[in-house]
This record gives structure tokens, C-alpha cells and sequence, in this order.
């Protein structure tokens, strides 16, 4: 049994910042990818991005200069957020793929971004 948990959602006005974090436990030994997707009401969910177990990162365009995706060396991650737009309001997702390069998903965390 794999658990992932989000946490640091909640409401920020416009040009504020959120820091997400994903902790994975259970029976999982190593992380070899982990990644934050998104879904607004009405839409589909979308990537935000992602970091590889070396490190490298990928972002959405529309994140792109704003938002940063970091990890420990253990099983949490973090979505850095700046800069939030009202457009960034949606439920967050953490994803990770283990050793074997099965993903799981974490139950989500609500992100307003109103004035």
C-alpha cells in the first residue's frame, strides 16, 4: 500500500505565493519520477511538471518562470508557487512512479488564487 499526501493548499490573492508539498509512504523504496498535475473546474487535468530522480525538471508553458518543482532524497516533494493567478485556481495533484515505474496519485489540494 502506497499513500501520497498533499498539503499546503488554500486561498492566496494574486501575486502571492504557495508552497505544496507531497509526502509518499507505504510500500514504496525509491522515487524515480514525481510530478504535480492540475485540474480546474470544467477541465481536464493538465500537467504542471515534473522532476526526475536526477533532478531535471519540466514545466507547463504556463508555469513556466513562476512555479518550481524540488525534492528531498527520501519519499516529499515540493511545488513552489509565485506569482499565482487567479488562471492557477484548481485542485493539485502529486504523482509519483516507484522503482518498478508503478504511479500513484495523491487525493489532491485545493489552490484559489482570488482577490
Amino acid at each position: 500500500q502506497v499513500r501520497l499526501v498533499e498539503s499546503g493548499g488554500g486561498l492566496v490573492q494574486p501575486g502571492g505565493s504557495l508552497r505544496l508539498s507531497c509526502q509518499a509512504s507505504g510500500s514504496i523504496f525509491d522515487i524515480n519520477s514525481m510530478g504535480w498535475y492540475r485540474q480546474a473546474p470544467g477541465k481536464e487535468r493538465e500537467l504542471v511538471g515534473t522532476i526526475s530522480s536526477g533532478g531535471s525538471t519540466n514545466y507547463a508553458d504556463s508555469v513556466k518562470g513562476r512555479f518550481t518543482i524540488s525534492r528531498d532524497n527520501g519519499k516529499k516533494g515540493y511545488l513552489e508557487m509565485n506569482s499565482l493567478k487567479p488562471e492557477d485556481t484548481a485542485v493539485y495533484y502529486c504523482t509519483v512512479a516507484d522503482e518498478l515505474w508503478r504511479r500513484y496519485w495523491g487525493q489532491g489540494t485545493q489552490v484559489t488564487v482570488s482577490s
